[in-house]
């Protein structure tokens, strides 16, 4: 499943995150890439140790907590602190899947990755190219969000970002691993979620939002893995 998430940034906040990235120290981002990956990965990253890095991913981090369509859809347990790339002058990422597992800087903690997560700081018609394309049983997906806007997708899907040839695409990237770890089981929790919220907006006094909401916590108290 692959979701849009709008509104994780407004204006505001957008408007801030931008003027810092613009002045970051972007770095080759082959530096960060794998062995397979790195032959296909053209783009530019922040350090994972710079201190901009770390100023804005806890902005980020605290953004998502308050955000409840993120909450729901991913239902995060850990979150692989944000990342932030930029694609310019053809600076592409070609079909690749993400490590399973990954280690948090400065600790000893690691974090399997159930979903990939990209956050937008940059419009759509701020640059050419810059795709995200994700490969699935049912085809292929393109998705190039509003700023502020996040896409959430399963980890073990192939995917790229296409060359960007025109202007820079600036975006946020991390991963998430999920109280429930199977995607059909977090698809039905999401599916539930809404018709929950859809009854409470339609009929609020309606004795079915109990039962149907203690549907939803029984079932995720069996799916869940902490």
């Amino acid at each position: 499943m692959m979701l849009s998430i709008p509104g994780v940034l407004n204006a505001e906040q957008l408007r801030q995150c931008r003027a810092a990235l613009e002045g970051g120290n972007w770095q080759d981002g082959r530096f960060t890439a794998g062995h397979q990956a790195v032959n296909v990965k053209a783009n530019q990253q922040l350090a994972q140790d710079d201190p901009l890095t770390q100023q804005l991913g806890d902005f980020i981090l605290a953004c998502l907590a308050q955000h409840p369509r993120f909450m729901a859809a991913a239902l995060p347990l850990k979150v692989v602190p944000p990342r932030f790339n930029r694609y310019a002058e053809g600076g592409t990422y070609g079909d690749h899947i993400d490590n399973a597992v990954f280690s948090v800087p400065g600790t000893p903690h690691r974090i399997r990755a159930d979903l990939s997560a990209t956050l937008f700081f940059s419009e759509p018609d701020e640059y050419d190219g810059g795709e995200l394309v994700v490969h699935d049983h049912f085809g292929s997906h393109r998705a190039k969000l509003p700023a502020g806007h996040l896409l959430l997708y399963p980890s073990g899907s192939l995917h790229r970002v296409e060359p960007v040839t025109r202007g820079a695409r600036l975006a946020a990237f991390f991963w998430v691993q999920s109280l429930v770890r199977e995607e059909p089981q977090r698809s039905v929790l999401l599916e539930l979620d809404d018709s929950i919220q859809a009854l409470r907006e339609q009929v609020p006094d309606s004795p079915e939002l109990v039962r149907l909401t203690g549907i939803y916590h029984n079932l995720l108290r069996q799916w869940t893995q902490t």
